[in-house]
């Protein structure tokens, strides 16, 4: 590994600090688990890399702005199995991604050629409100409420990007600032646990899905207890499908993630977050499935934004 990718983090009282977001990660040992359980995965993944570099690209190059993906981004091991060819210069790409894991980005696209392919340029804002807001305007529903009218339970969290801050709260109360609230959804299943059906976007659309499933105790924290690997028809209706699909497009998101939870009560699907960087595969998906699940994007990947001239 680069010594390089070790200038991302700083280590300060017990954590290491991501300098990117600002997000603390706490040094414990189940990190040091989840390290070496993405490293396995890490050494296979290197091998595609390593075979597409003896046998030759035989797929278009991709440039990323301004920032380059680590190998813990789930699109690294996807471009590596696609067979596409990172490059440094955008203005020779096939592909120029925008990736930057910041909450609300501003890049224009840089200088391309004639033909290149644009990814995730107007995926501008992914905060808290503008994913409700965008929902919204896909499903006809809301997901956000006004705390000082609400009376009950609601959850608060903060407008990051990636933060796992969220809490369940008591309204009517004055909002704070920096922090939006939403609709409790009750995605408990059996076993006292909740499941995010998270949805991985290519091409604007849902391609595959991992059933994350946590204690109900640490539902905002990103600490699976288990994850399964599923497909999108199986997991949503066609409506629903539809519903993400039209999301990404109002949020601009090309590839990337959703979470997806389901209410019991009333059977809706809510979207609660939306990420143009996820990390990936999930550190508690089956190693066999975090393969297929590679694959399975890498073959999106390359219908969407590298389709074969006919």
């Amino acid at each position: 590994m680069s010594r390089n990718w070790l200038t991302d983090f700083k280590y300060e009282n017990g954590a290491w600090l991501v300098k990117k977001t600002g997000h603390r990660v706490p040094a414990t040992k189940s990190l040091a688990n989840d390290i070496f359980t993405w490293l396995t995965f890490y050494t296979l993944a290197q091998s595609w890399r390593t075979w597409r570099r003896l046998t030759g690209h035989k797929r278009p190059t991709i440039a990323f702005y301004p920032d380059k993906p680590r190998p813990w981004y789930f699109i690294w091991p996807v471009m590596h199995a696609s067979g596409a060819k990172l490059i440094s210069d955008c203005s020779v790409a096939d592909i120029v991604f925008q990736f930057d894991d910041s909450t609300t980005t501003d890049h224009n696209p840089p200088p391309v050629k004639v033909g290149a392919k644009l990814v995730n340029f107007d995926c501008r804002d992914i905060s808290k409100s503008a994913v409700a807001a965008a929902f919204e305007r896909a499903a006809g529903y809301s997901l956000a409420v006004n705390p000082a009218d609400h009376t009950g339970t609601m959850v608060e969290k903060s407008e990051m990007n990636a933060a796992h801050d969220g809490r369940v709260i008591e309204g009517p109360m004055q909002p704070l600032p920096d922090k939006t609230y939403q609709v409790l959804v009750d995605n408990e299943i059996e076993g006292g646990l909740v499941e995010d059906l998270r949805c991985c976007i290519c091409g604007g659309k849902p391609a595959i899905v991992f059933r994350k499933r946590r204690e109900i105790g640490r539902r905002f924290l990103n600490e699976n207890a288990e994850v399964l690997l599923d497909t999108p028809q199986n997991c949503y209706s066609e409506n629903e499908i539809t519903v993400i699909s039209r999301f990404a497009e109002e949020i601009g998101l090309e590839w990337g993630g959703v979470d997806v939870l389901r209410d019991n009560a009333s059977g809706k699907i809510y979207i609660v977050d939306a990420n143009k960087t996820d990390m990936g595969p999930p550190v508690a998906l089956k190693l066999g499935d975090k393969l297929k699940s590679t694959r399975r994007m890498a073959k999106a990947f390359v219908a969407a934004f590298a389709p074969k001239k006919k």
